[in-house]
């Protein structure tokens, strides 16, 4: 940094289980090997020891690293920007566990991991929620007494901000217009939506937890509190058990038995009905989200589809577009087809929408945002 220049990258994966695999890639090396990786300690220790390699590594000494940023997906309405972290912070991103029970724990380990491993640096906490602080009271508050949102603070925080944050502004250099009306589609294993209008994040489909919204891998999206409700009264779950099934066995893989979207798309077109119905489910819901948002922003110029599956899957795309004509977005099949890492338009030429494809790159954004608070 400043001059945004990748020296290393890479990823330790299936921290915990047998046959951990550290992906280490510089200029020079491309190395995938399976490690012994107990916790994020052993696997933040593995990584170091790869960057200071003599032969392999980019960096002499720990010391060499002046701020360390870490994504944090909860920051509740505490954390409105970037912050250095100190104890009072690291104790904030504790009492937000339970509102994101799946990111919070693992993001607090390694904050605290890389305060040993590198103790000179400075460490920087990047929030998802931060970036949709700016979304207006009436579509944060929930319609429920007011003193839910007054003095218990339940609200809509939104997330995947730093993904929303970087594809928008990206979005907006390529379309030349300083005040622009976007949708933003992060489709991963998580998925959410946001409205950004001139830069600002208007509305989200998350809310409270991310829970809420889209249809994704293993979570639920939207449904009707009153299931859950049914759920324990009627059909013997205990509250625990509910939570577990929306979060971790609903969604794509409750309704087809497979998280991963590759296999959904290849069975489907191998004839399995339930993961078509699926896809279709999936698309439907981003449709009306779509359409909701040009609504809130009286149009749109541009949609923008990114992360994971929104970069690669052509057929998601494809679905979730389909007869919008009216809304004036309209895909170019062939180009919609085309696989390419880098910023691109698939709508036909004479349609009145744009659409895009802008392959997110949260770890640019963070070192970003980590690099304008210390220098």
């Amino acid at each position: 940094m400043p001059s945004e220049t990748t020296l290393a990258s890479g990823l330790v994966e299936r921290i915990g289980l047998d046959h951990a695999q550290l992906h280490y890639r510089t200029e020079d090396v491309n190395i995938s090997e399976d490690i012994g990786a107990e916790n994020h300690t052993l696997a933040l220790k593995a990584i170091t020891n790869l960057l200071m390699d003599a032969d392999k590594g980019v960096i002499k000494d720990v010391s060499d690293i002046p701020a360390i940023g870490h994504r944090v997906v909860h920051g509740g309405d505490v954390f409105t920007d970037t912050v250095e972290i100190d104890e009072s912070v690291k104790s904030k991103i504790k009492d937000f566990f339970d509102l994101a029970p799946l990111h919070n724990p693992p993001n607090l380990e390694g904050i605290e991991v890389a305060e040993k491993l590198f103790p000179q640096a400075k460490q920087i906490a990047v929030f998802d929620t931060a970036f949709h602080s700016s979304i207006p009271k009436k579509a944060a508050q929930y319609a429920i007494p007011t003193k839910f949102y007054e003095e218990h603070h339940i609200q809509v925080y939104g997330f995947h901000g730093t993904s929303h944050n970087y594809v928008t502004n990206l979005a907006t250099k390529h379309l030349k217009k300083d005040e622009s009306k976007l949708i933003s589609i992060h489709l991963g294993n998580g998925c959410s939506m946001t409205a950004v209008k001139d830069g600002k994040s208007i509305d989200h489909s998350m809310g409270f937890t991310p829970l809420d919204g889209l249809i994704m891998g293993t979570r639920s999206g939207s449904i009707d509190p009153s299931v859950i409700f049914h759920m324990v009264d009627k059909l013997g779950y205990s509250f625990e058990e509910v939570s577990k099934l929306l979060q971790k066995e609903s969604g794509m893989l409750g309704l087809t038995g497979y998280s991963d979207l590759r296999e959904i798309e290849k069975e489907a077109e191998n004839g399995n009905r339930q993961c078509q119905l699926a896809l279709e489910m999936n698309a439907y819901r981003i449709k009306k989200y779509i359409g909701s948002y040009i609504a809130a922003m009286n149009g749109v110029d541009a949609i923008i589809f990114t992360a994971g599956i929104g970069e690669n899957s052509d057929v998601i795309r494809r679905l979730a577009c389909k007869e919008m004509d009216f809304f004036g977005i309209v895909l170019d099949e062939e180009k919609n087809k085309v696989r390419a890492k880098e910023v691109r338009f698939i709508n036909k030429e004479e349609a009145k929408v744009k659409v895009m494809v802008i392959p997110t790159n949260e770890e640019l954004e963070i070192a970003q945002q980590t690099y304008n608070l210390v220098f």
